[in-house]
């Protein structure tokens, strides 16, 4: 394991260069159709084989996204958060229902991660427990669950067992990382861990996780990538394999995608977490190793991988990159008139607010360059 962490500086934000080969084609009007008419869908992620491939069951790709009722302000969707199992084929998406019964999370919400069909057919899904089951008013404290059952597939209807069993297998440390919440005053006050995303290293054939996290420092900017590795006890963390020194506070849904003999490390990021706010764009920024643990370069420079255009800053978010380089994440915010839309009251940020499954891109990886391609249209979300 290398000693120190890869480190994101402002040397690499001044090599920013938002090109046609780095930033997303406007996502143009009418909006994508809803996944859920009644709900709003975000972060999403395939269930996956233990090869990386996406789980397929009765003819149909599963996945899995955060869901809340489409009700009051867009932002309050993330006090009421739940994981909810979708189906897609070729006529297009189809809801399943909430992943986990009613109460089964330790936490208040469920928050971000990353699922794994074992070869046994059960499930591992790996999800943030964000606050405590009961709480009177939501907190931000956030550990690492694994709830593990069976896919359930009687009468025609797929579903997680709901006697899935949900136990905390990772949380911050406290001296590597900061204890996950939200203190009050000033830039960079969130403080994560969050965000599992599981991967499977084909070097020495273990599990990891990488989650996103705030490494201890003398100064508020310090997201990083946190590294836990499977033994035979549990999990166990590791140092980081990256750090934001003094440019950004919040990093989040951080993954790993072997193409070649590279190890792409891709996390996304809003343009209001830098230092100083909007100094880089609200996107999907990445790294490129020889090995899970680095050492590290900044793709294209700058670590800019993909970025909202600068006439919609914040019309995309949440992407996670596939194996087969496709790019997924969903409609945020539509500007109009130049203000931050998701600080406008509810009616006006709601009307603003997609809340679906944003078209879907593809990278080309060259080494430590990328650019994006834009997909001709399925019709199906991707």
């Amino acid at each position: 394991m290398n000693g120190e962490p890869a480190r994101w500086t402002r040397e690499h934000l001044a090599a920013l260069v938002g090109d046609a080969a780095t930033t997303a084609p406007v996502i143009g009007l009418p909006a994508p159709p809803r996944v859920l008419p009644h709900d709003d869908i975000w972060d999403l992620w395939p269930i996956q084989e233990e090869d990386g491939s996406t789980t397929v069951v009765r003819g149909r790709e599963l996945w899995i996204a955060l869901s809340a009722p489409a009700l009051g302000h867009p932002e309050e969707r993330h006090d009421r958060a739940r994981l909810r199992l979708l189906a897609r084929d070729a006529d297009g998406w189809t809801d399943l229902g909430h992943v986990f019964a009613d109460g089964a999370s330790p936490g208040s919400r469920e928050w971000s991660g990353s699922t794994v069909r074992r070869p046994d057919g059960t499930l591992s899904v790996f999800y943030t427990a964000a606050g405590r089951r009961g709480e009177a008013r939501p907190t931000f404290a956030q550990t690492v669950v694994e709830a593990r059952g069976r896919l359930v597939t009687d009468d025609g209807r797929i579903l997680l067992d709901q006697a899935a069993e949900h136990r905390e297998i990772l949380r911050s440390d406290g001296v590597t990382y900061l204890p996950a919440d939200e203190v009050e005053g000033g830039p960079g006050r969130i403080k994560a861990f969050r965000d599992p995303g599981w991967f499977r290293d084909p070097a020495d054939g273990r599990e990891y996780l990488l989650v996103a996290a705030s490494a201890d420092a003398d100064h508020a900017f310090m997201g990083a990538v946190a590294l836990a590795a499977a033994t035979p006890g549990g999990w166990s963390l590791r140092p980081p394999l990256l750090v934001a020194d003094g440019v950004n506070h919040e990093i989040e849904r951080p993954h790993v995608v072997v193409h070649g003999s590279s190890y792409y490390l891709f996390f996304c990021t809003h343009r209001h977490s830098f230092h100083p706010p909007g100094s880089a764009p609200t996107g999907l920024y990445g790294f490129v190793a020889p090995s899970l643990t680095g050492p590290y370069t900044p793709l294209n420079g700058s670590g800019l991988v993909l970025g909202n255009p600068a006439e919609q800053p914040d019309q995309a978010y949440a992407w996670v990159v596939l194996p087969d380089l496709k790019v997924v994440g969903f409609v945020n915010y539509r500007s109009t008139g130049g203000t931050d839309p998701w600080q406008a009251g509810p009616a006006e940020a709601r009307a603003a607010f997609g809340g679906t499954i944003a078209p879907v891109l593809e990278l080309i990886l060259n080494e430590d360059a990328t650019s994006v391609v834009v997909p001709v249209p399925t019709g199906a979300g991707r």
